[in-house]
């Protein structure tokens, strides 16, 4: 597949098959996809935590909004860096960058691989810290669902997107 269909056929999915896995292989591809991403000053500063107990994952619900779809997940990637403190000459911290890259790159992987995603940005970090003992220096930067969809990925609907002219200029600020 192209990068560009598979851009295309990613979508957030919040409805997993519950009793077909994700084989080992295709999760290590997975990770391999984000492991492999970019980094500032390659600092590589994430670290990857694999939740595939049903148990752990019913209890992040509540800690997620009640997102219910996350305990049905065949698992979830939290990605989490122990070197939050380099901030780029941007002004932004590195490390929310450098995981929203990898966690990206693994959502793409997952798709190619036809296994739904979803990036689960509202969680309480304190609490999932407490619960899977998470080093206090350490952020919780994104939480990734990962299984088989119930709806074909390429069945799924697409949000609408703005077109490129309502997002782009060029050479100069000009909106």
């Amino acid at each position: 597949m192209s990068i560009m269909n598979t851009i295309k056929i990613r979508k957030s999915v919040r409805a997993y098959i519950t009793d077909k896995e994700i084989n080992a292989t295709d999760l290590n591809t997975i990770l391999e996809a984000g492991r492999l991403a970019p980094s500032a000053k390659n600092m590589q500063e994430w670290k990857f935590l694999v939740i595939r107990d049903k148990k752990i994952m019913a209890q992040l619900v509540p800690m997620c909004r009640d997102q219910k779809f996350i305990a049905q997940a065949s698992a979830v990637i939290l990605g989490c860096s122990d070197q939050p403190d380099y901030i780029m000459m941007c002004g932004q911290n590195a490390y929310t960058v450098d995981l929203s890259i990898s966690t990206e790159h693994m959502s793409l992987m997952a798709a190619e691989l036809g296994i739904g995603s979803c990036w689960i940005g509202s969680f309480s970090e304190e609490t999932v810290k407490e619960l899977l003992n998470i080093p206090s220096k350490v952020r919780i930067v994104s939480m990734l669902t990962l299984g088989y969809p119930v709806q074909d990925l390429k069945t799924i609907v697409t949000t609408t997107r703005k077109h490129l002219e309502e997002i782009v200029c060029y050479d100069k600020w000009n909106f």
